[in-house]
Order: structure tokens, then sequence, then C-alpha cells
């Protein structure tokens, strides 16, 4: 039986902020339901592999990004999060003067038809629910990582982008959220994970990428993969 075809391809995608050259010929497939690693050093390029697929920041050539075999290269954010991709960004980002029930309001404002509603998401992080009048601001680091994801999952993204999903988190906190990303995937919900702590990275991915200054240096499925090859690949030795 002949594999699926990707929802999201990366064809020798490059990234530029001005003129300087950020990602370098980056290739990549990810399959609905996968959960893709992307892990590196600081500077590596992660955030900015993300930010492009998002359409923060344009790709050079459209067909360097195709979802459901669509190009979407340099489509802006409100168009990606139209076909279904929705980004969690690093630190968070949720709307210091709103609560976390308007936070996650503005996030199903592309009206995506899917299973994902305000219930929907108090079900899946029941802390939100207690706290759903609160200001964002109010809730601990966990917690505002919970409304952040939760924002995204009211867009109902087939493709969910998570960056650094882990920072700044308490070890508990991070085992109960990546605990609940299996769900997602079961649902058919592809991710694609930018994260530092390697560990928590091959435990949670199907495959994972390495990238090194803007480059991918290592592929290979998390099952596959040794701590020596990763830490070669990581550091370059």
């Amino acid at each position: 039986m002949p594999e699926a075809a990707p929802l999201l391809e990366l064809r020798a995608l490059d990234a530029f902020y001005g003129d300087f050259q950020a990602l370098f010929g980056v290739s990549m497939a990810v399959r609905a339901g996968q959960v893709v690693a992307v892990i590196g050093a600081n500077g590596a390029g992660k955030s900015t592999l993300l930010r492009t697929i998002a359409g923060l920041i344009a790709a050079p050539r459209r067909d360097a990004v195709l979802f459901d075999g669509e190009p979407i290269g340099g489509l802006a954010a409100h168009g990606t999060v139209g076909r279904g991709i929705a980004l969690v960004p690093e630190g968070r980002r949720l709307f210091p003067s709103l609560s976390v029930e308007e936070n996650l309001l503005i996030g199903g404002r592309t009206r995506r038809p899917g299973p994902w509603s305000l219930d929907a998401v108090y079900g899946f992080f029941p802390a939100l629910a207690a706290r759903r009048r609160a200001p964002a601001t109010s809730l601990s680091g966990g917690q505002q990582q919970m409304a952040a994801i939760g924002r995204a999952l009211m867009s109902n993204p087939r493709l969910l982008l998570c960056d650094e999903v882990s920072l700044g988190l308490a070890p508990v906190v991070v085992r109960d959220i990546y605990a609940r990303l299996p769900a997602l995937a079961a649902q058919g919900t592809a991710m694609v994970i930018v994260e530092q702590d390697v560990s928590q990275a091959l435990a949670a991915a199907d495959r994972v990428f390495c990238l090194r200054e803007g480059r991918v240096v290592l592929e290979d499925a998390a099952r596959a993969l040794t701590r020596e090859a990763v830490a070669s690949a990581y550091f370059g030795v």
C-alpha cells in the first residue's frame, strides 16, 4: 500500500532576514497525525523554520512550502491559518489585557470547521476552565502554555506548530503537557515541535530533524537515533 502524501512538504526552503540568510535548502515532509521534532542549538534556525511555514516570514519561492499539495510559500499568516496551520509561539504571546477565554476566542475567529470549541479546549485542559475569566497574565507558566495551545486549537488546525513548549516550565508541567499531545495526533493533527530538550523531543516524536546553522544535518526516525548520533549532529563533532 503506497504511503500517504505529505500534509506539509518543504522543498529546499531558504529563509532570510533582510540580507541575512537563516535557512539553507531545508527539505522536510510531515504526514497527517505525525509528530516531527526539530532540535538544534540556539541560533540554528528552528524558530525561523516555524515562522516561515506559518507565513510570518516570506519564503522566497511559493513552491518551497506545500500544504496538502498546494504551494503556499510566501502566503501571509492569516492565509496559512485559514488553510489549517496554527502556530504556538515561543513565549506563549498571550494578550495580557484579555481574559483566558477572550484569548481562546481570538483563536476561533477563522471559524474553520472542526472538533475544537471552548468546551472542547476546557475538556482538554481542565485547569483553564477554572480560570476562564481570569486575566491571562495571572496564570502560571504551565497554564499560560496550555492557553497558548488552546488558542491555536480553536482555529481547528490540521498542522500545529509548537515553538519551545518546555521553555521556562517545571519538568512536571512539561510532562503533563506532552502527555496530552498523542491525543491530538490520534485525531489526525500533524505537529512540528521545536524543542531544546532533546530527551523530550525524542520521546514525543515520530521523526526528528536536527538543524545546525540553518541546515538539516540529521534526519531519522526518533526510535532509530542514538544519543551519540544526536550529539554529533547537534554540536558538529
